[in-house]
């Protein structure tokens, strides 16, 4: 059978993103599982290459149907899109904002036409994002507007823990008003559908309690009583094999022991916190919902440390390994 073949995001070319992919590729046993088409920029990858010492020969294509898929093979689409001479590494860059959007675009369309199986993105930076004028916010947002998703999925997964998130980037306040039943009755029924594309059938999801103890009947807050338990009610009474509220302070460590197959999560940091807690480097972020694939690393661009060779590619090899995991069930 052969290797799924993913499309890999160079990300802001001013952050760590080129040096983790050359480290990635340049993993043996992440090749046993994968072929990689890295859309990117050559001189920067060649720069990566050489700040990393990695033994790696780039080869550029226009079709990731001609690359070479040999160990110690780098195949590149080249945007030609970075300007060496007023590159730098670890700043804020109109030009390295708009670079990264065309290699995400790239990605996008190839996938898309069948030319790669699932998409891995390495960091983007949200200011060198706005520099280029780019009308989006962060990479779920351009996948979404791109594949004309309107409410992509977030999904992470570390060490069998999955965990999908019905509020993201929200404050606290703002998050309150978006517990309501229907919401979580739409976002239930919109995981599952999900998880079943990943190839994840059996098992329960957990809806995590907001307030401590999942409120204690409305003696720490009415949210439970009124909004998620309601909910979780009629979820079950539509088929769904659903359970909650689940008080947040068990739920994950539960649902990381086998218990559920996944948690939806109420708000950002209640997932992120038990997941980067359990395992940060391999905690990977899945965007489902969308008619491809792609996966994530879950940490910055790293401005400070860019260009040094010392940046760990833990995350994004385990983003490529996600994406060649799952990929099968995308193919058509």
């Amino acid at each position: 059978m052969s290797k799924p073949l993913i499309a890999v995001t160079l990300g802001d070319p001013a952050g760590i993103g080129p040096e983790i992919v050359a480290k990635s590729i340049a993993d043996k046993d992440l090749f046993a599982e994968a072929n990689c088409i890295v859309v990117g920029e050559r001189q920067i990858m060649e720069n990566a290459i050489k700040i990393t010492k990695e033994d790696l020969k780039v080869n550029v294509v226009e079709d990731p149907a001609d690359g070479d898929y040999r160990e110690g093979v780098l195949n590149l689409i080249d945007l030609k899109n970075i300007d060496m001479d007023k590159f730098e590494f670890g700043k804020v860059s109109a030009m390295c904002g708009k670079a990264a959007f065309e290699y995400i675009k790239k990605s996008i369309e190839l996938t898309l036409a069948g030319k790669a199986d699932a998409v891995a993105t390495t960091p983007i930076n949200k200011e060198s994002l706005h520099a280029a004028e780019i009308n989006y916010i962060g990479h779920t947002e351009i996948f979404g507007g791109l594949t004309g998703t309107e409410d992509p999925l977030t999904m992470f997964e570390t060490n069998g823990l999955r965990v999908f998130f019905l509020t993201r980037h929200l404050s606290l306040r703002d998050m309150l008003d978006q517990i309501t039943k229907d919401r979580i009755i739409d976002y239930v029924q919109r995981c599952t559908e999900a998880l079943k594309k990943l190839g994840v059938t059996g098992g329960t999801m957990a809806v995590a309690g907001l307030n401590p103890h999942s409120g204690e009947h409305g003696l720490f807050g009415w949210e439970e009583v009124n909004e998620i338990a309601p909910a979780v009610e009629e979820l079950k009474k539509m088929g769904y094999n659903v359970a909650g509220p689940v008080p947040a302070d068990s739920v994950f460590h539960q649902a990381a022991l086998g218990k559920y197959n996944s948690v939806l999560s109420l708000y950002h940091d209640q997932g992120h916190i038990a997941t980067k807690t359990l395992d940060f480097d391999r905690t990977i972020s899945i965007t489902n919902g969308m008619p491809i694939l792609r996966t994530s690393v879950d940490h910055g661009t790293a401005f400070d440390i860019a260009g040094k060779g010392i940046a760990g590619a833990v995350s994004m090899k385990e983003a490529i390994r996600l994406a060649a995991k799952y990929a099968p069930y995308f193919v058509k």
